[in-house]
């Protein structure tokens, strides 16, 4: 029997927890991304795990899908943003300032953002491209 989208997006975001690794992960989501393709929760997650694995140009294809889906997101956005300045991207500015409006106004997104940049960088030390979006969200 088939997993319903709902349980494999589940079940992907808990192995990511535990510790699985990005390169196991991402044909999970990607497989998810195609089952609900206007998921924007499944596209950010697959823009997060390239970015893991240092595919910034799918990862920017995958973070803009997530923006256009819901642009409230801010992980979408942040996601976004370290995309746009690992490709070197212009247009970075919009994005972390949206970001920082959402996080401003809803504490939990907050929190949620802050151990997410905490998360990517004990899985990517000296990850200079998210250093830089969390010192300008958060400093």
């Amino acid at each position: 029997m088939t997993q319903t989208v709902e349980a494999l997006f589940d079940e992907g975001i808990e192995r990511y927890k535990a510790g699985e690794s990005p390169e196991v992960l991402i044909p999970v989501f990607k497989e998810i991304c195609d089952r609900a393709r206007k998921s924007s929760p499944a596209w950010t997650c697959l823009a997060w795990l390239y970015l893991l694995v240092d595919k910034p140009t799918q990862a920017l294809d995958s973070a803009q899908k997530a923006v256009k889906l819901n642009p409230q997101d801010p992980q979408a956005r942040v996601n976004l943003a370290v995309a746009m300045l690992e490709t070197s991207k212009k247009g970075v500015r919009q994005h972390i300032e949206i970001a920082q409006q959402l996080i401003m106004a809803i504490p939990e997104l907050r929190d949620e953002v802050g151990q997410s940049i905490d998360d990517g960088l004990v899985r990517k030390p000296e990850w200079a491209s998210l250093l830089r979006v969390k010192n300008w969200l958060f400093e």
